[in-house]
């Protein structure tokens, strides 16, 4: 580690140490989607120590990305996301290895992502048949796996929690996954841990009227909150650093 690596992670380094901090730059992380959770766990993987990430999202800076997006601000719309959320991210550290993917998780594409050759796989993908083709493939890699359940509709921030897949309790989109993939009788291969939150308010404000329909590819455009967002998405990056430091947490 250079002299400005160990200025920039010096408080890290503190915490850990330099034995630990050698082994979160050798770590390999893929995340899957940068929106309002995931850009949040970006930021905080390599500010975290993590030397090399890869992003992969498929979509552009939206106006409407601005209230909860890390990346999203009025200078971005319009702009690849992972693309400007890799810039960001080398200016943390410029040493880190970032690649930005602009493309979708999908069972047609699984293989194009080598998922077997990373350490850390982090699913914060919206849609649910992306989602489920991502925590299967997942699980039958040797990679650690983490899952970001539904952030939208919450505003309370002390009823996150995290749970283990099929332990998880009032999260709509965890019913919906399990169910599916019982009637589908294609289960994962083996049990994870998922970011998650009760919390499920109604929608107060109408659906967006005249508006560029793809904008809004959802039957219904939920509300959601920044705070809440980031929040899912440092829980994620913890869980992430709390696996790779196990041994000095002994």
């Amino acid at each position: 580690m250079d002299q400005v690596q160990r200025q920039i992670f010096d408080r890290t380094r503190r915490l850990v140490g330099d034995e630990q901090m050698e082994k979160l730059a050798r770590t390999k992380v893929i995340l899957f989607g940068v929106g309002g959770v995931g850009s949040w766990c970006a930021e905080g993987l390599i500010r975290g120590g993590i030397g090399h990430l890869t992003l992969v999202d498929p979509d552009l800076v939206n106006v409407t990305n601005i209230n909860r997006q890390l990346m999203a601000t009025t200078r971005t719309v319009g702009r690849v996301k992972v693309e400007v959320l890799r810039e960001r991210l080398l200016e943390i550290n410029p040493e880190a290895d970032i690649t930005a993917l602009q493309a979708t998780f999908s069972e047609e594409t699984a293989a194009d992502f080598h998922l077997e050759e990373y350490d850390y796989i982090l699913d914060c993908i919206d849609s649910l048949k992306d989602k489920r083709s991502l925590i299967l493939h997942a699980c039958d890699t040797p990679a650690k796996f983490f899952c970001s359940l539904g952030a939208a509709l919450k505003i309370d921030p002390v009823q996150i929690k995290v749970a283990e897949f099929w332990k998880v309790r009032g999260c709509p989109l965890g019913f919906l996954l399990r169910k599916k993939m019982k009637r589908e009788k294609t289960l994962p291969s083996h049990k994870f841990l998922c970011v998650y939150d009760e919390e499920v308010l109604p929608n107060r404000g109408p659906e967006p009227q005249g508006e560029d329909p793809g904008l809004f590819q959802k039957a219904v455009t939920n509300g959601t909150m920044a705070h809440i967002t980031a929040l899912f998405g440092f829980t994620l990056c913890g869980l992430v650093m709390r696996d790779a430091c196990q041994e000095i947490l002994l």
